[in-house]
Protein backbone atom coordinates (compact mmCIF):
# COMPACT_ATOMS: atom_id res chain seq x y z
CA UNK A 1 0.00 0.00 0.00
CA UNK A 2 1.33 3.36 -0.38
CA UNK A 3 -0.18 5.67 1.36
CA UNK A 4 1.41 8.71 -0.33
CA UNK A 5 -0.38 7.73 -3.52
CA UNK A 6 -3.51 7.29 -1.92
CA UNK A 7 -3.34 10.66 -0.28
CA UNK A 8 -2.66 12.65 -3.94
CA UNK A 9 -5.58 10.97 -5.21
CA UNK A 10 -8.01 11.93 -2.81
CA UNK A 11 -9.40 15.49 -2.58
CA UNK A 12 -8.87 17.66 0.71
CA UNK A 13 -12.91 17.24 1.37
CA UNK A 14 -12.32 13.20 1.11
CA UNK A 15 -9.14 13.90 3.22
CA UNK A 16 -11.00 15.57 5.64
CA UNK A 17 -14.26 12.94 5.45
CA UNK A 18 -11.92 9.80 6.54
CA UNK A 19 -8.69 11.04 7.55
CA UNK A 20 -6.09 11.36 10.82
CA UNK A 21 -4.25 14.59 12.20
CA UNK A 22 -1.25 13.92 14.43
CA UNK A 23 -1.21 16.89 16.86
CA UNK A 24 1.52 17.73 19.15
CA UNK A 25 -0.51 18.12 22.57
CA UNK A 26 0.32 21.42 24.70
CA UNK A 27 0.05 21.07 28.39
CA UNK A 28 -3.23 22.51 30.35
CA UNK A 29 -5.80 21.28 28.20
CA UNK A 30 -7.26 17.89 27.75
CA UNK A 31 -7.34 15.16 25.38
CA UNK A 32 -10.98 15.71 24.35
CA UNK A 33 -10.37 19.87 24.22
CA UNK A 34 -8.29 18.79 21.72
CA UNK A 35 -10.53 16.86 20.04
CA UNK A 36 -12.87 19.15 20.25
CA UNK A 37 -11.11 21.85 18.91
CA UNK A 38 -10.20 20.43 15.93
CA UNK A 39 -13.52 19.66 14.66
CA UNK A 40 -14.90 23.10 15.50
CA UNK A 41 -12.11 24.61 13.34
CA UNK A 42 -12.31 22.49 10.57
CA UNK A 43 -16.13 22.70 10.70
CA UNK A 44 -16.58 18.55 11.08
CA UNK A 45 -19.42 16.46 12.14
CA UNK A 46 -16.98 14.14 14.30
CA UNK A 47 -13.73 13.89 16.28
CA UNK A 48 -12.18 11.68 18.71
CA UNK A 49 -8.46 11.04 19.86
CA UNK A 50 -6.42 8.22 20.14
CA UNK A 51 -5.68 7.32 23.61
CA UNK A 52 -6.25 10.00 26.37
CA UNK A 53 -3.51 12.26 27.69
CA UNK A 54 -3.75 14.53 31.09
CA UNK A 55 -3.48 17.89 31.30
CA UNK A 56 -0.30 17.89 32.52
CA UNK A 57 0.87 15.78 29.57
CA UNK A 58 2.35 16.43 25.95
CA UNK A 59 3.34 15.29 23.24
CA UNK A 60 1.44 12.96 20.16
CA UNK A 61 -2.03 13.30 20.41
CA UNK A 62 -3.48 11.60 16.93
CA UNK A 63 -6.91 13.08 16.00
CA UNK A 64 -9.66 11.10 13.83
CA UNK A 65 -11.60 13.36 11.71
CA UNK A 66 -15.35 12.29 10.84
CA UNK A 67 -15.82 8.37 9.82
CA UNK A 68 -12.22 7.91 10.60
CA UNK A 69 -13.29 8.02 14.32
CA UNK A 70 -14.64 4.15 13.35
CA UNK A 71 -11.29 3.28 13.47
CA UNK A 72 -10.56 4.52 17.12
CA UNK A 73 -10.59 1.51 18.94
CA UNK A 74 -8.23 -0.15 16.19
CA UNK A 75 -5.73 2.00 17.33
CA UNK A 76 -5.80 2.66 20.91
CA UNK A 77 -4.02 -1.05 22.24
CA UNK A 78 -1.09 0.03 20.39
CA UNK A 79 2.21 0.95 21.46
CA UNK A 80 3.41 4.00 23.21
CA UNK A 81 6.76 5.93 24.31
CA UNK A 82 7.05 8.37 26.73
CA UNK A 83 9.60 10.36 27.73
CA UNK A 84 9.50 12.08 31.58
CA UNK A 85 11.11 13.35 34.75
CA UNK A 86 10.38 11.52 37.83
CA UNK A 87 11.30 12.83 41.62
CA UNK A 88 12.28 11.00 43.73
CA UNK A 89 12.03 11.43 47.86
CA UNK A 90 14.90 10.18 49.23
CA UNK A 91 18.30 9.71 47.94
CA UNK A 92 18.96 6.12 46.38
CA UNK A 93 21.39 5.41 43.82
CA UNK A 94 20.93 4.92 40.02
CA UNK A 95 21.94 1.14 40.66
CA UNK A 96 19.44 0.25 43.07
CA UNK A 97 16.81 2.08 41.38
CA UNK A 98 17.78 0.05 38.11
CA UNK A 99 17.70 -3.18 39.78
CA UNK A 100 14.30 -2.59 41.21
CA UNK A 101 13.63 -1.46 37.60
CA UNK A 102 14.45 -5.27 36.27
CA UNK A 103 13.28 -6.82 38.67
CA UNK A 104 9.36 -6.04 39.18
CA UNK A 105 8.80 -2.96 36.73
CA UNK A 106 9.59 -4.66 33.36
CA UNK A 107 7.73 -7.57 30.94
CA UNK A 108 4.45 -7.93 32.08
CA UNK A 109 3.23 -6.30 35.16
CA UNK A 110 -0.33 -5.26 37.19
CA UNK A 111 -1.49 -2.16 37.79
CA UNK A 112 -4.07 -0.74 39.83
CA UNK A 113 -5.44 2.60 37.85
CA UNK A 114 -5.37 5.66 39.73
CA UNK A 115 -8.46 6.94 41.66
CA UNK A 116 -9.30 9.59 39.87
CA UNK A 117 -9.44 7.42 36.65
CA UNK A 118 -12.50 7.00 34.55
CA UNK A 119 -12.13 3.35 34.06
CA UNK A 120 -12.96 0.04 36.86
CA UNK A 121 -10.35 0.12 39.70
CA UNK A 122 -9.59 -3.47 39.21
CA UNK A 123 -5.85 -4.79 38.51
CA UNK A 124 -4.79 -5.12 34.90
CA UNK A 125 -2.20 -6.83 33.55
CA UNK A 126 -0.31 -4.38 31.15
CA UNK A 127 3.45 -4.84 28.95
CA UNK A 128 6.64 -2.65 30.06
CA UNK A 129 8.81 -3.43 26.75
CA UNK A 130 11.47 -0.95 27.99
CA UNK A 131 11.96 1.25 31.46
CA UNK A 132 15.26 3.38 31.06
CA UNK A 133 16.64 5.85 32.99
CA UNK A 134 18.67 8.16 31.01
CA UNK A 135 20.14 10.88 33.42
CA UNK A 136 19.62 12.13 37.24
CA UNK A 137 20.16 15.07 38.37
CA UNK A 138 20.05 15.40 42.44
CA UNK A 139 16.34 13.57 43.46
CA UNK A 140 15.30 14.45 39.58
CA UNK A 141 15.52 11.54 37.00
CA UNK A 142 15.08 11.55 33.34
CA UNK A 143 13.85 8.34 32.19
CA UNK A 144 12.48 6.66 29.23
CA UNK A 145 9.19 4.37 28.73
CA UNK A 146 7.88 1.61 25.86
CA UNK A 147 4.45 0.26 27.34
CA UNK A 148 1.49 -1.41 25.82
CA UNK A 149 -1.51 0.58 25.24
CA UNK A 150 -3.38 1.77 28.48
CA UNK A 151 -0.39 1.97 31.06
CA UNK A 152 -0.72 4.78 33.62
CA UNK A 153 2.87 5.98 33.98
CA UNK A 154 2.13 8.20 36.53
CA UNK A 155 1.38 4.90 38.52
CA UNK A 156 3.79 3.39 37.56
CA UNK A 157 6.43 6.15 39.26
CA UNK A 158 4.32 5.63 42.23
CA UNK A 159 4.40 2.42 42.36
CA UNK A 160 8.58 1.93 41.73
CA UNK A 161 8.58 4.67 44.30
CA UNK A 162 6.56 2.21 46.44
CA UNK A 163 8.62 -0.61 46.01
CA UNK A 164 11.81 1.43 46.42
CA UNK A 165 10.72 2.60 50.24
CA UNK A 166 11.60 6.21 49.34
CA UNK A 167 8.62 7.46 47.44
CA UNK A 168 8.22 9.12 43.66
CA UNK A 169 6.32 10.98 42.09
CA UNK A 170 6.30 12.12 38.44
CA UNK A 171 6.94 16.05 36.96
CA UNK A 172 6.46 16.21 33.85
CA UNK A 173 5.55 13.73 30.76
CA UNK A 174 5.90 13.81 27.51
CA UNK A 175 4.40 10.97 25.16
CA UNK A 176 7.01 10.33 21.71
CA UNK A 177 4.89 7.72 20.02
CA UNK A 178 1.33 6.19 19.65
CA UNK A 179 1.47 3.15 17.93
CA UNK A 180 2.74 4.51 14.16
CA UNK A 181 2.30 7.79 15.07
CA UNK A 182 5.42 9.79 16.23
CA UNK A 183 6.31 12.90 17.94
CA UNK A 184 8.39 13.66 14.52
CA UNK A 185 5.87 14.10 11.85
CA UNK A 186 3.06 15.52 14.58
CA UNK A 187 1.92 19.49 14.18
CA UNK A 188 1.19 21.88 16.93
CA UNK A 189 -1.77 23.79 17.30
CA UNK A 190 -0.59 27.17 15.98
CA UNK A 191 0.73 25.36 12.91
CA UNK A 192 -2.73 23.85 12.58
CA UNK A 193 -4.68 26.41 12.80
CA UNK A 194 -2.27 28.57 10.06
CA UNK A 195 -3.08 25.54 7.97
CA UNK A 196 -7.08 26.03 8.51
CA UNK A 197 -6.70 29.60 8.40
CA UNK A 198 -4.78 29.33 4.56
CA UNK A 199 -7.36 26.72 3.80
CA UNK A 200 -10.64 29.21 4.12
CA UNK A 201 -8.68 31.56 2.23
CA UNK A 202 -8.79 29.03 -0.57
CA UNK A 203 -5.18 27.53 -0.20
CA UNK A 204 -5.34 23.71 1.32
CA UNK A 205 -1.55 23.24 0.35
CA UNK A 206 -0.62 23.36 3.99
CA UNK A 207 -3.96 21.34 5.57
CA UNK A 208 -3.48 18.83 2.73
CA UNK A 209 0.22 18.23 4.13
CA UNK A 210 -0.77 17.29 7.59
CA UNK A 211 -4.05 15.32 7.04
CA UNK A 212 -2.70 11.65 7.15
CA UNK A 213 -5.35 9.23 4.90
CA UNK A 214 -7.09 7.01 7.52
CA UNK A 215 -6.24 3.82 4.98
CA UNK A 216 -3.01 3.96 7.49
CA UNK A 217 -4.56 2.06 8.92
CA UNK A 218 -3.17 -0.87 6.64
CA UNK A 219 0.20 -0.23 8.45
CA UNK A 220 -0.95 -1.62 11.46
CA UNK A 221 -3.54 -4.78 10.70
CA UNK A 222 -2.30 -6.92 7.76
CA UNK A 223 -3.88 -5.78 4.17
CA UNK A 224 -6.27 -8.51 2.63
CA UNK A 225 -6.87 -7.30 -1.05
CA UNK A 226 -10.33 -8.48 -2.58
CA UNK A 227 -11.31 -8.50 -6.30
CA UNK A 228 -14.29 -6.37 -7.60
CA UNK A 229 -16.46 -9.40 -8.48
CA UNK A 230 -18.46 -9.05 -5.42
CA UNK A 231 -17.90 -5.82 -3.91
CA UNK A 232 -21.41 -4.49 -4.24
CA UNK A 233 -22.45 -7.27 -1.94
CA UNK A 234 -19.38 -6.85 0.68
CA UNK A 235 -20.19 -3.02 1.19
CA UNK A 236 -23.66 -4.43 1.98
CA UNK A 237 -21.61 -5.42 4.91
CA UNK A 238 -21.97 -9.38 3.64
CA UNK A 239 -19.26 -11.59 4.77
CA UNK A 240 -15.87 -12.21 2.54
CA UNK A 241 -15.79 -15.78 1.17
CA UNK A 242 -12.77 -17.25 0.01
CA UNK A 243 -13.43 -16.71 -3.64
CA UNK A 244 -13.66 -12.83 -2.86
CA UNK A 245 -10.10 -13.35 -2.38
CA UNK A 246 -7.67 -11.60 -4.94
CA UNK A 247 -5.00 -14.18 -3.59
CA UNK A 248 -4.33 -16.71 -0.54
CA UNK A 249 -3.51 -14.75 2.35
CA UNK A 250 -0.95 -16.41 5.42
CA UNK A 251 -3.09 -14.99 8.35
CA UNK A 252 -4.72 -16.30 11.51
CA UNK A 253 -8.14 -17.28 12.33
CA UNK A 254 -9.91 -14.38 14.93
CA UNK A 255 -6.76 -11.69 13.87
CA UNK A 256 -8.57 -8.65 12.71
CA UNK A 257 -7.16 -7.84 8.95
CA UNK A 258 -7.91 -4.90 7.04
CA UNK A 259 -9.44 -5.32 3.67
CA UNK A 260 -8.93 -3.64 0.56
CA UNK A 261 -9.86 -3.43 -3.12
CA UNK A 262 -6.81 -1.88 -5.11
CA UNK A 263 -6.13 1.45 -3.08
CA UNK A 264 -9.73 1.48 -1.92
CA UNK A 265 -9.96 1.22 1.90
CA UNK A 266 -13.37 -1.42 2.00
CA UNK A 267 -13.17 -2.25 5.89
CA UNK A 268 -11.82 -3.98 9.19
CA UNK A 269 -12.58 -7.68 9.52
CA UNK A 270 -12.11 -10.83 11.80
CA UNK A 271 -10.71 -13.81 10.35
CA UNK A 272 -13.54 -16.76 10.24
CA UNK A 273 -11.51 -19.18 8.60
CA UNK A 274 -14.71 -21.11 7.55
CA UNK A 275 -15.70 -23.63 4.78
CA UNK A 276 -16.48 -20.96 2.55
CA UNK A 277 -16.81 -17.60 4.45
CA UNK A 278 -12.78 -15.86 5.02
CA UNK A 279 -13.95 -13.07 7.35
CA UNK A 280 -17.02 -11.32 8.81
CA UNK A 281 -17.26 -7.36 9.10
CA UNK A 282 -15.98 -5.22 11.85
CA UNK A 283 -16.59 -2.21 10.11
CA UNK A 284 -17.12 -1.61 6.45
CA UNK A 285 -16.55 2.11 4.99
CA UNK A 286 -19.79 1.81 3.00
CA UNK A 287 -20.57 4.68 -0.05
CA UNK A 288 -21.78 8.18 1.53
CA UNK A 289 -25.08 8.96 0.00
CA UNK A 290 -25.28 12.17 -1.70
Amino acid sequence: MNIEKIKQQKSIQELLEFGIINIDKPTGLTSFDISDFVRKKLKLRKTSHFGTLDPKVTGVLPIALNRACKLTGFFLGEDKEYVGIMRIHDEISLEDIKKMIKKKFLGKITQLPPVKSRVKRQYREREIKKFEILEKDGKNILFKVECGGGTYIRKLIHDLGEELKVGAHMLELRRTRAGIFEEDFSINLYEFERAVEEYEKGNEELLRAIVIPAEIIGYVYSIVEIKRDNLKNILTGKPIYRKDLKKATPVKKDEKISVFCDDRFIGMYKVIRGREIFAKPLFVMQELRK
